[in-house]
């Protein structure tokens, strides 16, 4: 080496050695290291100038109108890839508004990784009454399955894989990392900087289940008459679509999809028994969950839509073991993993298994037939105003001619037709309200969806549900999203025909703006709107949408009377019996 090239690599030793970096950039490289590319969030103090130096690195960025709108986009990111979303909020309240988000990607057990500035420790602790001051953390802990601060910029790398490996290890859930303003701005070495960071590997181990819990769970599925599977959204988010498959067309048993699970088998399977869900769980005598849980949603596994109390034996399949016997004694636990359960029941399956007799499946296809007949011909009518078997009837004839699209549902009676409707075709296509059954997912799920995936998204909302999300509509014109959303307005939350029973001049509490034009919302930021009155005019305009992939929302005008009260859990309300006889 000459004289000349020995000072200039001193040179270069020298300014390495001195070489700076800050939190700003030892997060971004922490998340692009562990390949964390998108955000969803809402810029302000003190994270602002973290979004736009995240963008400028290539990180893409995508700000919102509403954090919470934000949280549920991550949540869906989570559950579709498999990988924490990222959600970025402010402090106090935008962390507040993201904690809801937060709370539900938890309950659903979507892995989501909640990023807010805060206040610094040394004021909050004294509550000495900073800007937006708030022990966020201290907060968030009930509500998430994990959560942590990082106070100095050289624990910003071990701090992020620790919220990595939290949020998608074992049962997902959501984490919350608290970053103080004053984190960003610490300066540090750039070459321990960069030795501090941390790439997560394998987040998510594989968990085999025990032989003996295989074989016990082999010996009731053999001995049962009547067997189902129900297939959950974990079944769903394990993306072991192959062994699902297999699965089921090996055992022959019928399966029950959840909403979020159809498509795992096309819901025209043979094998389906989602037309004939009230037969198959009134006398089903052993039930396969695969990641589904004996929530509300199945009435806890002894309401009356069951057969006779503690009748059905339980087979469930959870990678959590606290789960078993939550509601009902779960009587073959099998605790791992999606994959590897099922890998396992197939290889104990052999050549000798016997499939169920074809009374009981037979039993279930006269039923499903006889239910399907019934309700075509309420789905091919044309009435004006439209009623929801007749809108539905429509969009069911779009999903079924676009069957890579996403559909994202809620509502009331919009969700409660819809999921018992639209047939779907392919795995992870329908997002909706999950566990909680909350409203206001709309929007976030809808840009997450055309995020993550690049396909185009029906997006179908009540007009109540749509009215909790629904300036994120600037936001889907904004980055020209594939979106199409139909708005089923019949002016109030479950019929827009309730009255007000006092005197008073006020509208009933259920009753929303008569005729209100929704569809200008998407016209005022330079999208497409487009007004339906009849099932015919809605089948064209959503056909155009999403052939065009342009941001599009139609106005479904339906009947305001056609609704009824919390679709189909109006019996959660209670009743009054004051003055009754």
């Amino acid at each position: 080496m000459s004289e000349i090239e020995r000072d200039i690599d001193a040179d270069q030793q020298a300014d390495e050695a001195t070489a700076l970096t800050d939190g700003f950039h030892l997060l971004i490289k922490a998340l692009k290291l562990n390949d964390l590319k998108t955000i969803y969030g809402v810029p302000g103090i003190p994270i602002t100038d973290f979004g736009r130096m995240a963008q400028a690195s290539g990180i893409r960025v995508i700000s919102f109108r509403h954090e919470q709108n934000a949280g549920n986009a991550a949540a869906i990111a989570g559950y579709l890839t498999k990988k924490p979303g990222i959600c970025l909020t402010v402090s106090a309240p935008g962390f507040l508004n993201g904690l809801t988000a937060l709370a539900h990607a938890t309950t659903n057990c979507w892995p989501m990784i909640l990023i807010s500035g805060s206040s610094e420790r040394e004021v909050v602790d004294l509550m000495q009454g900073d800007y937006e001051e708030m022990d966020q953390l201290a907060i968030s802990k009930p509500l998430c399955k994990a959560a942590y601060r990082i106070l100095y910029a050289q624990d910003i790398g071990i701090g992020l894989a620790r919220a990595i490996r939290s949020a998608v290890s074992g049962r997902p859930g959501g984490v919350y990392l608290d970053i103080p303003g004053a984190l960003l701005g610490q300066v540090m070495n750039e070459a321990e900087g960069i030795r501090s960071l941390v790439k997560v590997i394998d987040p998510a181990p594989e968990q085999i289940p025990a032989q003996h819990a295989v074989t016990r769970a082999l010996d009731v599925i053999q001995g049962a008459k009547k067997p189902l599977i129900i297939l959950g959204k974990g079944a769903a988010y394990a993306q072991a679509d192959d062994l699902v498959h297999e699965f089921v067309e090996t055992s022959g048993i019928p399966y029950l999809p959840m909403s979020m699970a159809k498509g795992l088998l096309p819901d025209t399977h043979e094998l389906s028994a989602g037309p004939a869900r009230s037969l198959v769980l009134k006398e089903s005598d052993v039930v396969i969950m695969v990641g589904a849980r004996l929530n509300w949603l199945l009435s806890h596994g002894k309401g009356k839509q069951w057969g006779a109390p503690h009748s059905t034996k339980f087979v469930q399949i959870d990678i959590e073991p606290t789960e078993m016997d939550s509601n009902v004694e779960i009587v073959a636990p099998l605790v791992g993993d999606i994959g590897s359960v099922l890998s396992s029941l197939l290889d104990g399956m052999g050549n000798d298994w016997v499939k169920p007799s074809v009374d009981w499946t037979n039993a279930i296809k006269d039923k499903k037939e006889a239910n399907i007949a019934r309700m075509a011909p309420k789905l091919k009518n044309n009435n004006s105003p439209m009623d929801y078997n007749g809108a539905l009837g429509a969009l069911k004839r779009v999903v079924e001619e676009h069957p890579d699209a996403m559909l994202v549902n809620e509502g009331a009676n919009t969700l409660d037709f819809a999921r018992s409707i639209i047939d779907m075709y392919k795995p992870r296509k329908r997002l909706d309200v999950g566990t909680w059954g909350v409203m206001g997912i709309g929007m976030g799920s809808a840009i997450a969806a055309a995020i993550e995936t690049g396909k185009p998204v029906l997006c179908i909302e009540g007009d109540s549900a749509f009215g909790f999300s629904g300036m994120e509509v600037e936001t889907i014109c904004r980055y020209n999203l594939p979106i199409c959303i139909v708005v089923f307005n019949n002016n109030g939350i479950y019929r827009g025909t309730d009255k007000n029973e006092s005197n008073g001049g006020d509208v009933a509490t259920t009753v929303f703006v008569e005729n209100a034009r929704y569809d200008m919302m998407m016209t005022a930021f330079g999208g497409k709107g487009v007004h339906a009155i009849n099932p015919d005019g809605l089948y064209r305009a959503v056909t155009d949408a999403m052939d065009s992939g342009r941001p599009t929302l139609v106005n479904a005008t339906i009947d305001p009377a056609a609704g009824k009260e919390s679709g189909n859990i109006g019996s959660l309300n209670p009743v009054s019996v004051v003055g009754k006889k």
